[in-house]
């Protein structure tokens, strides 16, 4: 990548993202990755399996991932909350769980001219999320042109944006015109 300054990137802890989720939104994410546990990779099995074990703390359990369900779904939301390395570990199985919406909105990104990783990048390797969010590309506007391009799709709006921010490995902290915005736009907008 010629001419790319990568030093200027500035990332937001995994964490970060529960600014952005609504409580059941965060609580509905943790539940389908522990209900969906034993349909992911034995990889990213152990490496949620190793998250309960290390931040989940369960009376008369020695190890939180043998605890029963509805209880580590109950205690994983605290944990979630403050640890980037749990939330990038869930994050990555519910992406795992959901092959098709994830090809969809990779499919649709890409159309719109997103530039992201390819889809089976593991981002939980990535320090966190990119702080620059296309303006023009807001939750309602993805979500809008999804429906738009898939409408027979079941997806849920909420289910759309977190693949949209896992994708593209974004949150719409600063909102931008483009991928580069020169001076000039800046003080236009001021």
């Amino acid at each position: 990548m010629v001419g790319m300054d990568t030093s200027k990137a500035q990332f937001l802890p995994f964490a970060a993202i529960n600014n952005f989720m609504l409580p059941e939104y965060r609580l509905q994410v943790i539940s389908a990755v522990l209900h969906g546990l034993d349909a992911l990779t034995g990889e990213r099995r152990g490496a949620i399996n190793s998250q309960l074990r290390r931040h989940l703390q369960v009376p008369g359990f020695r190890n939180a991932a043998q605890a029963p369900l509805p209880i580590k779904i109950k205690n994983s939301i605290a944990p979630f909350e403050r640890n980037s390395e749990m939330v990038a570990q869930f994050l990555s199985a519910w992406f795992e769980l959901r092959h098709d919406l994830r090809q969809q909105v990779n499919d649709l990104l890409v159309e719109r001219g997103w530039e992201m990783l390819p889809p089976d990048a593991d981002r939980a390797k990535l320090p966190g999320f990119l702080t620059r969010w296309p303006k023009k590309e807001s939750f309602e506007v993805v979500t809008a042109a999804f429906h738009a391009k898939y409408p027979a799709s079941q997806a849920e709006d909420n289910d759309i944006s977190l693949m949209t921010v896992w994708l593209s490995g974004r949150l719409p902290y600063e909102l931008v015109e483009g991928e580069e915005e020169s001076e000039g736009d800046e003080e236009t907008a001021a």
